[in-house]
């Protein structure tokens, strides 16, 4: 396809359509009418592009209504290619695949050992999309674009880690680049509580906001977040190490070489290590089913930790003043256990009156936030569209 003359009419319809394109991804889909409100276009230039990329197979559209009014509800076509999405937790692996329209065709999980290796980890995750491809009788050369959600910093530009030690196995190599020599397809990686936020904000608890922080509480703590509608990464893409926080300097010391962090004193090993004396569970997932059932030990510990949390969550309230608080991740799974002792201690460290702090709430997606969170980013990060209407979007 020749590229057009910058300023032309055709380089000004190609980027319509592009703008089309990314409200779509962004929204998973949107009638004509709200589809110039999203991108500004006049209802007549949406109209004839919405026809035109129809035709070419880029988009779908079926009959719908909008306050009793007939409308036509526009998504990307189905047909277009698969995405896949690869979470890499601290304990577990999960892989979706999804087509374009942020539809889930096959996913499956499996634990990982506890310091698993970023070489034997992709061979497993390149293995099971193979499998899972078979199985939707589908192909690699189909697979549009991957994207894989990691628990560390990651340097967007290069693919790796960008904090040594938290990932052990994992340090120093580039993800993107080792995945992408496996299965010849590009490769987009992202820290997972980025993924997460990016989740809850486009298909969970914190659509229709605007500046939302996304705490991803379990094993490990981090924070992704949303600024202005779009996940704020920050220089070298470092930003939201909300675990990482100083809560007590003369602390203990803490995975990433630190002393006094939040998630030396809150994570999921700090609450286990809290119950050891009085015999309690050795499984944080066992912790909060006692705690659940009304055990007053592990009920006390979630409640310990979340006040801590809650002090460094107000921290991120005075400085970014967020509309809400999505709490994810394993221990969300506590309820109110959790997001009751949070919230009260926010509220009492926050500079603001009570009454314009965001809200909390639990995460709507669970633990499948940060994976899909990484299909999402799959997605925007893909070329959508033949040879004729190639649209490749950030």
């Amino acid at each position: 396809m020749t590229r057009a003359t910058p300023g032309s009419q055709t380089s000004l319809r190609e980027a319509n359509r592009a703008r089309i394109v990314d409200a779509i991804k962004r929204h998973g889909g949107l009638t004509q009418v709200e589809l110039a409100g999203a991108t500004g276009l006049s209802p007549a230039t949406v109209s004839n592009i919405v026809k035109e990329l129809t035709a070419s197979g880029v988009l779908h559209t079926t009959p719908s209504t909008r306050s009793g009014r007939r409308a036509q509800h526009v998504t990307l076509a189905r047909a277009l290619g698969i995405v896949a999405g690869v979470h890499f937790s601290q304990r577990h692996m999960r892989v979706a695949l999804s087509d374009v329209a942020n539809t889930v065709v096959a996913e499956h999980n499996m634990p990982l050992a506890k310091d698993h290796r970023a070489d034997n980890e992709l061979d497993k995750a390149t293995r099971l999309i193979a499998d899972m491809l078979d199985s939707v009788d589908a192909q690699m050369d189909e697979i549009l674009a991957v994207g894989i959600a990691v628990p560390a910093p990651v340097d967007i530009a290069t693919g790796e880690i960008s904090r040594s030690g938290l990932m052990r196995g994992w340090d120093g190599i580039s993800i993107a680049d080792l995945m992408h020599r496996r299965i010849k397809r590009p490769v987009y990686v992202d820290n997972e509580a980025n993924l997460g936020a990016l989740a809850e904000f486009r298909l969970g608890a914190a659509r229709g906001r605007t500046n939302v922080a996304y705490l991803r509480l379990g094993q490990g703590i981090g924070a992704g977040l949303i600024i202005n509608g779009a996940v704020f990464r920050g220089f070298s893409s470092g930003a939201g190490e909300f675990g990482h926080m100083t809560i007590d300097e003369h602390g203990p010391l803490c995975r990433c070489g630190n002393r006094g962090c939040l998630e030396a004193i809150a994570g999921g090993p700090a609450i286990l290590d809290s119950l050891r004396e009085g015999n309690g569970p050795g499984k944080l997932s066992d912790v909060i089913v006692h705690a659940i059932a009304g055990d007053p030990l592990c009920t006390r510990a979630i409640a310990d930790a979340a006040r801590h949390i809650g002090i460094a969550a107000a921290n991120v309230v005075n400085l970014i003043a967020p509309e809400r608080i999505v709490v994810g991740g394993e221990l969300a799974r506590a309820g109110e256990l959790l997001l009751g002792p949070l919230r009260h201690s926010l509220e009492r460290s926050v500079v603001m009156s009570t009454d314009k702090v965001a809200d909390i709430v639990q995460g709507q997606l669970g633990e499948r936030a940060e994976l899909m969170g990484a299909v999402l980013y799959a997605i925007d990060r893909a070329t959508i569209g033949g040879d004729d209407y190639s649209i490749p979007l950030s």
